[in-house]
């Protein structure tokens, strides 16, 4: 087994920004990743909302996060993580690459988005696809776009690109929204929003840019862009027998980031919280980082 300062789960955001607080104090760190460095963000083409920094790659943005933490000291171990456990004092993680024991651990595992499952989505990622309005909204500025879901976050896409777009669809699968009824109605008052209910997108359009969908009723709709807002999954199942999840597999942690076993932070998208950006898994990692270093 494996001993040290700090075990961070997760290349994100959130856990990299942990990673180079930590380092930066003198802790031996390491971090865990067995997917892609970057999490969410890594896919975007583009990055222009974190502070000081005009415009970006998300990939750039990744690596150069990565290698700021790695040049303070950190250690990037490719391995997924499989359990947590406490035995006294430590806390024990078991991974692809065998068992590390640390005093303190930071989950920063994140969350995806829930894909609608359709065929080249993930390959038009990035080229028409998007799963936040929020981030990528100011590209589509002027054109026609179309947010898929029926819950507040949908609703709430959809009021956001009606202030960029010069036609925003709304599409649902029910004849009816999830989300609160004021937002529904709020939008409802705005001339270039268009309600498409009781339907589904069923097939993407378009060769290497979407160009628009394929609806279950038959039609076919041009688009400029997609947005797909019909939730989050939240990846903590591996410690779902050791610290407290909400009814959704969040982690329930509140600004401080304490989860409900002691010697164990929860940092980024995979905590419950009202805001999932890149600049508050920022600031989730630094509170983590430093409420261990004693910062």
């Amino acid at each position: 087994m494996q001993n040290y300062d700090i075990l961070i789960v997760g290349a994100g955001c959130a856990g990299l920004t942990a990673a180079v607080y930590a380092a930066r104090a003198g802790k031996r760190v390491a971090v865990f990743e067995g997917n892609g460095i970057g999490g969410q963000i890594a896919t975007s083409p583009l990055v222009e909302n974190y502070p000081g920094i005009a415009s970006i790659s998300g990939m750039e943005f990744s690596n150069n996060l990565l290698d700021q933490a790695m040049g303070f000291g950190a250690e990037l171990i490719p391995a997924g993580v499989h359990g947590l456990r406490a035995e006294g004092e430590l806390r024990i993680l078991s991974t692809d690459e065998g068992e590390f024991a640390a005093p303190a651990v930071i989950l920063a595992t994140g969350a995806k988005h829930r894909p609608l499952g359709v065929e080249r989505e993930e390959e038009l990622v990035g080229r028409g696809v998007s799963y936040c309005a929020t981030c990528d909204g100011a590209f589509f500025r002027g054109k026609t776009v179309a947010v898929v879901g029926g819950g507040s976050a949908a609703l709430v896409s959809a009021w956001a690109l009606a202030d960029l777009c010069a036609k925003v669809y709304l599409i649902h699968r029910r004849d009816e929204f999830r989300g609160e009824a004021a937002l529904a109605d709020r939008l409802r008052t705005r001339e270039n929003v268009e309600f498409l209910l009781s339907c589904q997108v069923t097939a993407l359009e378009g060769d290497d840019h979407l160009t628009g969908v394929k609806l279950s009723t038959g039609a076919d709709l041009p688009l400029d862009g997609l947005f797909v807002a019909v939730g989050q999954q939240a990846q903590n199942e591996a410690f779902a027998d050791v610290i407290a999840l909400d009814e959704r597999g969040y982690i329930v942690a509140a600004e401080d980031c304490r989860t409900s076993l002691p010697g164990v932070w929860a940092a980024g998208d995979c905590r419950t919280k009202a805001v999932r950006q890149l600049t508050t898994a920022a600031a989730d990692g630094t509170v983590s980082a430093m409420a261990i270093c004693g910062g």
